[in-house]
């Protein structure tokens, strides 16, 4: 039987796996339909900060995931982020791929980014119950959907192969709430989710840049 320490030393050595070691998907990483076209410096420096803001999400979601894991005392609900944490964790190996093939690196903020995604997780968790904790998965992943979609218009035309992941990730990010819905997630109040808004705006102009 684990013990609570054991716990502790998973969660610590799944941070560190998430922000420091080198991911390895379950699934390929998607393909863009034909070859990239040549692209410009400048065109490679966008399509590359905006691959390192994706990573940036992907890093926060594994900490969420894990401290809502951690939180939840519901066994098929502990499943339930488990699966999809891995599901994440294929989106953190593609994004990690594409950023290495675009010359870019992933932010330098990233042990921050997971720091305070656990910490968030693990407060809906604690305080507001399984239920609430679903419900701020549902919110979390329509807000990603909609920065994903955002990307999607501002990558370069020419940049496929980040399109293809893009799109793979939005498709289960759609899948990932709608999961959530099903298993009894609760409307989050309108202040929670502009508060979330806003803290993703900050997440996201910060990783853009460092």
């Amino acid at each position: 039987m684990p013990t609570p320490l054991d716990a502790i030393l998973t969660l610590a050595d799944n941070a560190l796996r998430t922000v420091f070691a080198n991911h390895h998907p379950q699934r390929a990483c998607p393909q863009g339909p034909i070859a990239d076209d040549a692209m410009s410096e400048p065109a490679r420096r966008e399509a590359s900060a905006l691959m390192r803001v994706n990573h940036v999400g992907e890093v926060c979601a594994q900490a969420l995931y894990a401290s809502q894991a951690w939180a939840t005392q519901n066994p098929a609900l502990k499943v339930h982020f488990q699966e999809a944490s891995q599901e994440e964790t294929d989106h953190l190996a593609w994004t990690e791929q594409r950023l290495s093939e675009l010359g870019g690196r992933t932010s330098l903020l990233n042990p921050l980014w997971y720091a305070g995604a656990f910490g968030i997780g693990l407060l809906a968790g604690k305080l507001g119950g399984d239920r609430v904790s679903l419900g701020f998965v549902v919110e979390t992943e329509r807000q990603v959907e909609a920065h994903l979609q955002s990307h999607l218009d501002r990558l370069p035309a020419g940049d496929h192969t980040s399109r293809a992941i893009v799109q793979q990730m939005k498709a289960d990010e759609v899948r990932h709430a709608l999961d959530a819905q099903k298993a009894g997630a609760v409307e989050l109040p309108s202040p929670v989710k502009s508060l979330m808004r806003t803290a993703a705006k900050v997440m996201t102009t910060v990783a853009h840049r460092v």
